[in-house]
């Protein structure tokens, strides 16, 4: 008989979202009449900018036409999207990224747990403590860790308490740590990052030859401008760090899926020989063995984000976001919660009323403001004790939500 990936079965019973959809559809189902407003999972839902739409619609034209038809591209991208985002994201903010140390993908949730096949199993790893659920769970499936406590979290793994007394950023840990992901502007609390304290994560890694997985997915929301936007504006980041990034948030390519992964040429990790390897070349050919790359057609959108049509229409999507972000933080302020986030991240993290639970809290909005969040605790441990709000939605919708919360507390 065949055998499963035993590792599976040490996942917790469900992954937050799914677990979030189950109980909104039996909610549902029971109160057919109710209009329920989704302020969880991170989804868009405003149109995509229009440049990048006229840019796809030409795409189609293109495939229509013998002269200008585009089979199988190349697995890390078309040269002239790569170079766009070497200039826009990187070289015009003083990183050195090339555009051949870009690679392009349909999603960094996916290359964040991809990126695991070019590594060992005896790395020590270390995730925040809430983080988003996708670091762990992929390293169960990959079996790099051992089973879940009763508090949900997994041996193996090196947990980073971030919390309100350390400003949800999370102390560098006294030991050697061979892999760490860091997330900022932070999912799910909505923290930000100095480049002191990204100096210190550099430093570290540099010092024990660890990697850094840095997600970079929100950082078009940041508005500070003393903020990095991303880490290889840290000097040193090139010899210890690989960077995720994506359009899903800032373009609203959630539906039509592109990202793209830095990894810098001259970052290595060891052999189980000691040998060093360079992991540009492991990566290229892990995405050249199993990703034939992401469509012509949304390729050709994704670039159209740089143009000066784009990059003002994006500019207005993310401002938009961001001003709903402002009114669920100044709603639930005046109520009385305890709001962090929501500045410089569309996400803003509440402290629920009463110390009551983070899923009685979900259960209680979803029934009495058929109002959905996402319960802290779903991220960690150390997530108890809070919720996420998301400013992905109308205006509309953000408005009549806040109200009915604030009528209901």
């Amino acid at each position: 008989m065949a055998t499963i990936n035993d590792h599976y079965l040490k996942l917790k019973a469900g992954y937050l979202f799914p677990e979030i959809a189950r109980r909104v559809n039996h909610f549902a189902t029971e109160h057919p009449t109710a209009n329920i407003i989704r302020l969880g999972i991170g989804d868009v839902t405003e149109p995509l900018p229009e440049a990048c739409r006229m840019a796809m619609v030409q795409a189609v034209h293109d495939m229509g036409d013998r002269a200008t038809f585009r089979g199988y591209g190349p697995e890390q991208g078309y040269s002239w999207l790569r170079e766009k985002i070497a200039h826009h994201d990187f070289q015009s903010r003083g990183c050195e990224i090339e555009p051949s140390e870009i690679f392009i993908s349909d999603g960094s949730k996916c290359d964040s747990g991809n990126i695991l096949d070019i590594f060992g199993k005896h790395n020590s790893i270390a995730v925040t403590d809430p983080v988003y659920p996708v670091y762990v769970d992929t390293n169960v499936m990959a079996g790099h860790t051992g089973e879940a406590n009763g508090h949900g979290t997994y041996a193996g793994l090196y947990y980073l308490p971030i919390t309100a007394e350390n400003n949800f950023t999370a102390a560098i840990p006294p030991q050697k740590i061979d892999l760490i992901y860091l997330c900022f502007p932070n999912n799910p609390t909505g923290a930000t990052a100095s480049k002191e304290y990204l100096q210190s994560w550099v430093d570290y890694a540099t010092a024990h030859k660890s990697i850094i997985f840095f997600d970079a997915a929100y950082e078009a929301f940041i508005t500070n401008p003393d903020l990095p936007h991303s880490i290889y504006e840290i000097p040193g980041a090139r010899d210890c760090a690989i960077e995720f990034r994506s359009f899903s948030k800032n373009a609203g390519f959630t539906g039509t899926r592109c990202a793209f992964t830095v990894v810098p040429k001259g970052l290595t990790a060891q052999a189980l020989d000691g040998t060093g390897i360079e992991l540009w070349g492991l990566w290229n050919r892990r995405q050249s063995t199993k990703f034939n790359g992401v469509s012509y057609i949304v390729q050709r959108g994704a670039e159209a984000v740089y143009s000066p049509n784009g990059q003002a229409q994006v500019r207005a999507l993310v401002d938009f976001y961001m001003e709903n972000a402002t009114i669920i933080r100044n709603q639930l302020t005046t109520a009385g919660l305890t709001v962090y986030g929501g500045v410089n991240a569309p996400y803003v993290w509440v402290k629920t009323p009463n110390e009551i639970s983070s899923w009685d809290f979900f259960d209680y909005l979803l029934h009495h403001t058929h109002v959905v969040g996402t319960p802290g605790s779903g991220f960690g441990s150390a997530g108890e004790g809070y919720f996420r709000i998301s400013a992905f939605n109308s205006r509309k919708n953000v408005e009549e939500a806040m109200e009915r919360v604030i009528t209901n507390l």
